[in-house]
């Protein structure tokens, strides 16, 4: 017991090793919790899987620093884990509810004009757009475009006319 303590420490007052070990233990956990979630959570970035990255760091953390005994941060970020395996599953399965949580896409240029009451929808304006198109689509030429969305992740999506 003496020999866990040591390695372990407890509370906040923790020498160099013993939050090395800790720092490891979470980032076994970590891995653990990431193959759990699935790489939704890490490779799309929609604002539901940001909030549960920041939300899994920050309770992680805690195990780290001595802030909270170890335990219960790791039952508190597997909850979570697989409250949002979950939430993800069943909104794969059912759309409205998948809108209500990601959005939708919203159209801010089609046919040759930009859509102002869309643009302050999505808190956007002209030169924002135009900085997405130059990167996207590589052009500044918006007669070349046929339609740009905001997507679900925040994303500025540019789709090219068919080349004549």
């Amino acid at each position: 017991m003496n020999l866990l303590h040591e390695f372990w420490g407890s509370g906040t007052s923790l020498n160099v090793l013993q939050m090395v070990c800790r720092g490891i233990a979470v980032f076994v956990l970590a891995l653990v919790l990431i193959r759990i979630s699935g790489r939704r959570s890490f490779g799309l970035g929609s604002p539901l899987d940001n909030i549960i990255v920041i939300l899994l760091g920050a309770v992680l953390s805690r195990a780290v620093v001595g802030a909270s005994p170890f335990i219960p941060v790791a039952a508190t970020s597997t909850v979570i884990v697989l409250l949002h395996r979950i939430l993800s599953w069943y909104k794969s399965k059912n759309s409205p509810l998948s809108r209500l949580l990601e959005g939708d896409k919203i159209i801010l240029f089609e046919k040759g004009n930009f859509i102002p009451s869309n643009m302050r929808r999505a808190l956007l304006n002209k030169e924002d757009i135009l900085q997405e198109v130059r990167k996207t689509a590589l052009t500044d030429d918006l007669s070349t475009v046929k339609i740009i969305f905001i997507e679900r992740s925040g994303e500025i999506s540019v789709v090219k006319k068919p080349a004549d």
